[in-house]
């Protein structure tokens, strides 16, 4: 069993991208510019902002956030959004998720220009994603694939079984490793909650990614012998173990399933740190306008 750590391949990676923008600069062109959108208090949506700002600054980007009040109406919004559209100095920008309740999230994401949309959640880049067009991927799912591609993990012909089929992360991934490439070539099964002999399904997986929502969903009568297992979800649960009260745990209970496994994800450090990676990649692309010309 290998770990796959997200936490030292988003190093890695950081590392690469900053030097790429040393060059930039040295050549006299501007940085890259992310700009994030935040509406509310959400405390989990604030601290991924923060990380996002502190990312951009380690690796050279430029930065911007633009706080809004939870009352914040759904035109004041989209005014902003229509705004960033226009400003061209921002090379790529993202609306953080979820937004108050009063604010319709489909209308908001499908006002972002397409060229700008480092998130890569705009209908025009899922559908250029599902033709294998080149285009901004959804970051966890795009995170997903450097991690395979950094270990060397084999999709080709393999049998990969998503649980969970959010547009976030499970229905995504299903297209992205279906698709003619590499990673991808292999033949993607996605289940969800209706779905009937799931747990049978997901032992069959030769690769198994986990995005159901669920703490410790999968356990290790789900998982075949030397699966590749990829635990996307995330939860805060409390513990006798640590100081805070609490602590981080998965949709996988891994301390029973990772002895079964050839390669598995951890949480904390194992897909989290990509998302943001894969973020100032896609806004790398931007700004060189690799995707869109």
């Amino acid at each position: 069993m290998k770990i796959i750590d997200g936490k030292e391949t988003a190093k890695l990676i950081k590392e690469e991208i900053k030097a790429e923008v040393a060059g930039i600069i040295d050549r006299g062109d501007d940085p890259p510019h992310l700009a994030a959108v935040i509406v509310g208090d959400d405390p989990a949506s604030h601290t991924y902002v923060n990380g996002k700002e502190k990312a951009c600054k380690l690796v050279g980007f430029t930065s911007s956030i633009y706080r809004m009040p939870d009352e914040t109406t759904e035109q004041e919004l989209l005014d902003v959004v229509t705004y960033l559209n226009n400003d061209p100095e921002i090379d790529g920008f993202i609306v953080q998720l979820p937004l108050p309740k009063h604010i319709d999230e489909n209308k908001v994401l499908e006002t972002i220009d397409p060229k700008k949309d480092v998130d890569g959640f705009h209908p025009v880049n899922i559908g250029r994603m599902a033709l294998n067009l080149p285009s901004y991927l959804p970051a966890t799912p795009y995170g997903i694939l450097q991690l395979i591609e950094h270990y060397k993990i084999e999709t080709e012909g393999k049998n990969v079984v998503v649980l969970g089929r959010s547009h976030i992360v499970g229905s995504p991934i299903s297209i992205l490793l279906g698709r003619k490439n590499n990673p991808g070539n292999a033949t993607v099964t996605m289940c969800h909650s209706k779905t009937k002999g799931l747990k049978s399904i997901a032992k069959k997986a030769d690769i198994l990614i986990v995005a159901m929502g669920q703490p410790h969903f999968v356990t290790e009568d789900m998982v075949k012998k030397d699966a590749v297992v990829i635990d996307v979800g995330i939860h805060r649960v409390p513990s006798d173990e640590t100081k805070s009260g609490f602590k981080l745990i998965g949709d996988v209970d891994f301390d029973r399933v990772a002895s079964r496994t050839s390669y598995i994800t951890p949480v904390p450090g194992g897909v989290g740190p990509m998302t943001i990676v894969s973020l100032l990649k896609n806004t790398l692309k931007a700004s060189k306008k690799e995707v869109y010309s």
